[in-house]
């Protein structure tokens, strides 16, 4: 019994371990956005209204699921991405990155590059899966991995005058600089 346990354990970790990559930068290229004007649409109790064409090839930083706060009901999980640079473990390696209370930060140590550049090639993104299966691979996805995302950036009008509007810029911080980014596929590459 307690070995089972045991192996149970061992295995949850390394199953949850970020993936390694040797250094070079994995994604290449800055999120490719084009903006549009289209009707609102249902999504659940939710009406998701459009603002942008999105996708992005990238290498998740982090990863954080939410259940109790506000959004969680439409938006369970934020990955930090980077492309660029933020993309490149050699550069990584002098950044320790967190997440929580819908925000990201990376903290550089004295060898990195300069914030600016990183965060140009980083942010924080709020994602809805479009349906139930999208949801389910997007909650697997572990740190390190290279995703291909194609979707929409989109405002979120919800019960009770809930109220959630995406970036549309890559060079904003702080709050109100993240993508609020509807999934309607991915790719693990």
């Amino acid at each position: 019994m307690a070995l089972g346990a045991l192996g149970a354990g061992v295995a949850a970790l390394v199953e949850g371990r970020a993936i390694d990559h040797p250094p070079g930068v994995l994604a290449p290229d800055e999120p490719t956005q084009r903006l549009v004007q289209r009707a609102p649409f249902a999504h659940g109790e939710y009406e998701l209204t459009p603002l942008a064409d999105f996708e992005l090839e990238a290498r998740v930083l982090s990863v954080e699921k939410y259940s109790m706060d506000g959004g969680a009901r439409v938006s369970p999980i934020d990955f930090a991405l980077g492309w660029g640079p933020m993309s490149d473990s050699a550069v990584l390696s002098h950044f320790r990155i967190s997440q929580g209370a819908r925000f990201f930060t990376i903290y550089p140590d004295e060898q990195a590059i300069d914030l600016q550049t990183a965060m140009r090639n980083a942010s924080n993104m709020h994602l809805i899966p479009a349906d139930g299966t999208l949801k389910d691979r997007l909650k697997r996805v572990k740190p390190g991995s290279i995703v291909r995302l194609r979707g929409q950036l989109v405002s979120v009008l919800g019960p009770n005058n809930f109220t959630w509007r995406s970036s549309l810029s890559r060079t904003d911080t702080g709050n109100g600089a993240c993508e609020l980014f509807y999934v309607e596929a991915m790719e693990k590459l």
